[in-house]
This record gives C-alpha cells, structure tokens and sequence, in this order.
C-alpha cells in the first residue's frame, strides 16, 4: 500500500462528509454550474478540498483531494479549485478552524454586488445572530466584510488577512462572487453559512419593501 503523509481512513471520513454536505447545498441551489469550493481539515499540514470543475450536485467522495497548506496537490493528480489559497490560509492562521464552505447563491451574489461600495454589510438586532459561535444575543451587530473581486488568488489572500487582522468574523463576501464562511467542524461551518444566507435574504427584503 502506498504511503501516504496523511491519514487515509481520515481523508476517506471527511470526503464522504463534504460529498453529502455539499449535494444538500447544491439542492438548494447554492452552488450553480460547476462553482464553489469545500474543504475539511484533515490534520495540522493537510486539508480535504474538493477538485476544481466537478458539478457539485453529482459530487462523489473522489471527487475530494488533498492539499497541504501552501494549496499545493498532495499524492495525486488532481487539479485543486483556483481559490485553494482561500481555505488554506483560514487553517493556517487558525487551529481550531475544521471546516470552510465557500458558496454562490443568488442572494449571497447579489448582496455582494450591492454593498461593495460600502465593504460591509450591518446584520444587526436579528434572533438569529446566535446562531454565530460567541453571540449569545440577538442585541447584537455583526459586519460581514464584503471585498473586491482579483482573478489573483494572492490578492484576495492578503485582503483576507488584512480583514481578519483587524475583526472577528466567521465569514465574507467576494464582490460579484460569494460567501466564504467557517467553523470549527462540518456542523458549525453550515450553521454559519446557513445563518448568513437567512440573514443576507432579510437585509435584501427589507431593501426592496422600503424602495
């Protein structure tokens, strides 16, 4: 049996982890044509991330490959997604971070659109807001960065980096892209997700009935 620098029977978990999350969420339609990216930590050097082009709502667990943390292939030929760097620099600076989903849902790309002028978009005075680990009110507020796009995976990188410098957050928009959130397992990572999408349609229908 080929030696391999990571736990297989680990990776073969989290694969088949990743492959059911991320069907659900492609039924959702979350994550259109061949979009989208989802990774799990496998240990303190490699992450599970699925392979770039792979239609998400047919995703099998050897459609899951394995990076270390600087995104490059680890044992295999497989192409990692373009924004590899995206996940992989979340493990890095933070150890307790297990899970990443990145998603492209109709209301995540069209917040994204309209509040990049402003960077951010308020969440702010709703229930749900504990739905976030730490927050245990809903008298609360949290700003959900919202950053330019760059095909330039090393940009977004050193943006995101600034971002996390400078506030907590369990997750961003991309202009024009999507929602990047995480959590400390596969569990956490989509309520997370779950809640900004909820939270995002709110703030989107509150616009319309004040127009």
């Amino acid at each position: 049996m080929e030696n391999r620098p990571y736990d297989a029977q680990r990776l073969a978990r989290c694969a088949s982890e990743i492959a059911s999350s991320v069907r659900e969420l492609s039924a959702r339609g979350w994550t259109p044509a061949t979009s989208s990216n989802f990774s799990m930590r496998l240990d303190e050097r490699h992450v599970a991330i699925t392979v770039s082009g792979r239609d998400k709502g047919r995703l099998t667990d050897d459609d899951v490959m394995v990076v270390d943390l600087s995104g490059s292939a680890v044992a295999t030929d497989h192409r990692p997604s373009a924004e590899t760097l995206l996940h992989t620099q979340l493990y890095a600076r933070f150890p307790d971070v297990g899970c990443v989903l990145h998603t492209h849902s109709l209301n995540q790309t069209v917040a994204s659109r309209l509040y990049a002028g402003a960077g951010q978009l308020r969440l702010e005075g709703y229930e749900l807001l504990k739905a976030f680990n730490g927050n245990t009110t809903h008298e609360a507020a949290i700003d959900l960065p919202v950053l330019p796009n760059s095909q330039d995976m090393h940009t977004l990188a050193a943006q995101v980096d600034a971002l996390l410098d400078n506030q907590p957050v369990w997750g961003y928009l991309i202009d024009g892209h999507g929602l990047y959130a995480w959590g400390r397992d596969m569990g956490e990572a989509r309520r997370h997700l779950e809640a900004f999408e909820f939270l995002i349609a709110c703030e989107l229908e509150l616009r319309r009935l004040h127009a």
